[in-house]
């Protein structure tokens, strides 16, 4: 030991191992347990105990390096809830017992004109990713399937007293990549109409918010299946099958908006044609290419946007909105010894309508 050493410094990793989470190690995706040290709590964090992450489809892309980035052992999960264990000296928002969420970053630069704007997911430098970003030591950020979280305050969220956890955790990923782009093109206007294509995670939040709104909600579907659910179970004014040209024919030139959730690629010009004059088609899934002819905006001043999840104004605001109207996720709970299976049942598409794991039940 060197004198004047403090004897700290001489505790082996496995004494920082600090948090338990579940990992993937390399791109099969596989989830396991997996110990891994946080940073210390600074004065601007909060540090959270986890106890729902919502299972978001980001965590399959990650988990298998569909980008092939992906830097392991990986931690997912985006979609985070749970309880104030410790705060900094300088936060002022929260304090310990209070219930908070953390989205989809944990950072950004805090200067740009978007970060001013509270649109911290268009930082110029860009915002640091909860899971496989850069987090201000240096060190590859890990997200919530695990069991604590230190974020700072900025990027922490109030889940309202009376909003259940469980049921929080959705709004944070899915919930906001609806709602954004929802505000932004003013599509919270009564008596106005929205199409929603596809009816997972993030169609259905489309739904809920579109009928919470007082639009005319049109859900459109490859499968017949989901009619009886987006009628009876969200409450969708009608149910068209995209595949039927004379149901899509009907529809021409009656919609205000559209919102396109689905990731498979499709044909955009059929759908551009359910626009009326000025409508606006959004983008929030990702297919692989998007074809229409010009014509189809050309001539009907149409526009086709894009947008992913939301900045922090934006986000709190949709918590308290969804706890003001009780407006719940529909999710099926699940404990992370689940969490292989819940991955590869979101690839099938058999979830109604997002998985969320019991961290605070199921992570020992």
């Amino acid at each position: 030991m060197v004198i004047g050493e403090d004897s700290s410094t001489m505790t082996s990793d496995a004494d920082k191992e600090n948090c338990l989470g579940w990992a993937a190690r390399d791109p099969s995706g596989f989830l396991s347990p997996y110990k891994f040290s946080r940073r210390d709590v600074g004065v601007d964090d909060v540090s959270l105990t986890i106890t729902h992450c919502g299972v978001c489809y980001a965590d399959v892309a990650w988990t298998r390096n569909v980008q092939g980035h992906s830097k392991y052992p990986l931690v997912p999960g985006h979609e985070i809830v749970g309880i104030v264990k410790e705060v900094g000296s300088n936060v002022q928002r929260f304090k310990t017992g209070d219930h908070v969420g953390v989205g989809t970053y944990v950072n950004s630069c805090r200067e740009c004109e978007y970060c001013d704007d509270g649109l911290e997911t268009q930082c110029l430098k860009g915002a640091v990713f909860t899971f496989d970003g850069i987090d201000t030591d240096g060190t590859v950020t890990k997200g919530g399937y695990s069991s604590f979280i230190v974020v700072h305050e900025r990027y922490c969220y109030t889940i309202p007293e009376n909003y259940p956890l469980s049921l929080a955790a959705p709004l944070l990923c899915a919930g906001i990549t609806v709602w954004t782009p929802m505000m932004r093109h003013n599509m919270n206007q009564p008596g106005k109409s929205l199409g929603v294509i596809g009816l997972g995670g993030l169609g259905h939040m489309a739904v809920k918010f579109g009928k919470s709104f007082g639009l005319k909600v049109t859900v459109f579907s490859t499968s017949l299946s989901k009619k009886d659910e987006a009628l009876n179970l969200l409450g969708a004014d009608n149910f068209i099958i995209s595949s039927n040209d004379a149901e899509m024919k009907a529809m021409e030139k009656s919609l205000d908006f559209i919102i396109n959730t689905a990731s498979a690629d499709i044909p955009f010009d059929p759908y551009l044609a359910l626009l009326k004059s000025s409508g606006v088609l959004v983008l929030v899934g990702f297919p692989s290419e998007v074809k229409f002819h010009p014509a189809s905006l050309i001539l009907g001043m149409k526009s086709i946007s894009g947008s992913v999840t939301g900045g922090t104004k934006q986000t709190q605001e949709m918590l308290y909105y969804c706890a003001a109207h009780k407006i719940y996720p529909n999710t099926e709970i699940v404990p992370i010894q689940y969490a292989n299976e819940a991955l590869e049942r979101l690839i099938n598409k058999d979830v109604k309508y997002r998985f969320v794991i019991d961290i605070a039940n199921s992570l020992k």
